[in-house]
């Protein structure tokens, strides 16, 4: 079945405006994007038997607005580089664009800056506790609504009137493997959720 003029030019419109939205992409990749998702319309126009312009209109709109479909593969782009880099920025700069698409993205990106910030303190205190012993650490002391309620204080600055220090000197060796574990464990997680999010997009693209 053949395809007319009127079909083919909606499609090009359609491809031509996803390319201009796939700016930091490398050009090869935005090459084989356009040509897969060529096929894939064709493909799918063709299997419903309708290859007029109403049938192709049919087919990209199962796709959604090209802007739409730009922002998807330009997340997927994003989570793949931080999927291989492992770099804690790369993971929260994809984090933060897969956010914008869906409250999935949302709560792992919460996740991971809770993560990282606890991480990156634990680690911040370890390093400053040789520096500032008197005020560096985990501290406990009186809230001031009871003599049995007590709060802690894990960090930097000035200690509350009748603080104590719980750890002393082990804050430092504690600061860096804990923080220096979670940073790993966040990680960790935020990769595996970032692979699962890829592969349910690749099925559901199929």
């Amino acid at each position: 079945m053949t395809m007319g003029g009127d079909s083919r030019q909606r499609i090009e419109a359609y491809l031509g405006t996803l390319r201009g939205r796939l700016r930091g992409i490398p050009e090869q990749e935005v090459r084989e994007i356009v040509d897969e998702l060529r096929s894939h319309i064709m493909e799918k126009a063709a299997a419903s038997g309708e290859m007029t312009a109403a049938g192709v209109d049919v087919t990209l709109a199962a796709l959604g607005a090209p802007e739409e479909l730009a922002d998807q593969y330009m997340t997927d782009n994003l989570l793949a580089r931080a999927e291989v880099s492992r770099s804690p920025l790369q993971i929260l700069r994809s984090l933060f664009r897969w956010a914008s698409l869906s409250v999935a993205g949302f709560c792992v990106l919460l996740g991971s800056v809770v993560g990282y910030f606890f991480g990156a303190v634990f680690i911040l205190v370890g390093m400053l506790k040789p520096f500032h012993p008197h005020s560096a650490g985990l501290w406990i002391f009186p809230n001031g609504s009871g003599e049995c309620e007590m709060s802690f204080r894990l960090g930097f600055g000035s200690v509350p009137a009748g603080g104590r220090d719980l750890l002393g000197w082990w804050i430092v060796p504690i600061g860096w493997i804990a923080g220096c574990g979670l940073v790993m464990l966040t990680t960790h997680i935020a990769v595996w959720f970032v692979r699962q999010y890829r592969k349910s997009w690749v099925l559901a693209r199929g």
